[in-house]
């Protein structure tokens, strides 16, 4: 008799409740490995200006790490071993050119924004682009979601990755909205808490994200590519 990987798992309740688990705590382990430096970094800066380009600096490993998880759990679904490691990596080493292509200029653009609204209140006409620079922070940081959701699960060119982002943006919108109220629970995370608890719970914000996004996927699959 040959023995599937599937097989791994069973067919019983219990048996794939502890698959979940050990796969989600796996999950744990990687996010927290890969925010490490990140907290670390943001522990030892002072809330300045002059510090805002290392705060993004410290931020590069988040979006590889959320794509690896993304792909990694559409993996496990289709291929329910007790390897869960394994998808998690090669999710890594697949998207992590594609996704720090448009990673980094985000970055590099949130952090203008961010400054642009901590500080608006020492310009002139601070008061009009505080308000315009926090919703299109807000704006860039949905879009962000949905180029992390395309290079995940997509290989188009540079171009087309950014356009078809864009319209999902749109065309996805619950998607969107899904984006926006993980975001939210973030922060709220991050002000009630700190950085550290968020990099406790990070695989409930990866398996939430999977949630809200898994629609999209759909939709790009549908749109965008041939059968």
């Amino acid at each position: 008799m040959i023995r599937t990987d599937a097989d791994e798992v069973g067919p019983g309740t219990l048996s794939r409740a502890t698959a979940a688990v050990y796969r989600y705590l796996v999950l744990a382990v990687f996010l927290a490995v890969a925010g490490l430096p990140t907290v670390a970094l943001w522990t030892l800066l002072a809330p300045e200006a002059g510090n805002a380009v290392l705060f993004a600096a410290a931020l590069l490993p988040a979006a590889p790490a959320l794509s690896a998880a993304l792909y990694a759990q559409r993996a496990w679904a289709a291929e329910p071993d007790l390897t869960p490691a394994r998808p998690l990596l090669r999710g890594l080493r697949l998207n992590l050119r594609d996704t720090l292509a448009w990673w980094v200029p985000v970055l590099a653009a949130a952090t203008v924004l961010a400054v642009n609204v901590l500080f608006a209140g020492t310009v002139p006409g601070g008061a009009v682009l505080r308000p315009v620079g926090a919703v299109l922070l807000v704006a860039l940081a949905v879009w962000s979601g949905h180029l992390l959701t395309v290079t995940s699960f997509f290989s188009f060119r540079f171009r087309d990755v950014l356009r078809v982002a864009a319209a999902e943006f749109f065309l996805s919108w619950k998607s969107s909205l899904g984006i926006l109220a993980l975001l939210v629970v973030a922060a709220a995370v991050v002000v009630a808490g700190s950085e550290a608890v968020l990099l406790l719970v990070g695989w409930a914000f990866a398996a939430g994200l999977w949630l809200v996004v898994r629609p999209a996927v759909d939709d790009v699959t549908k749109r965008f590519t041939r059968p």
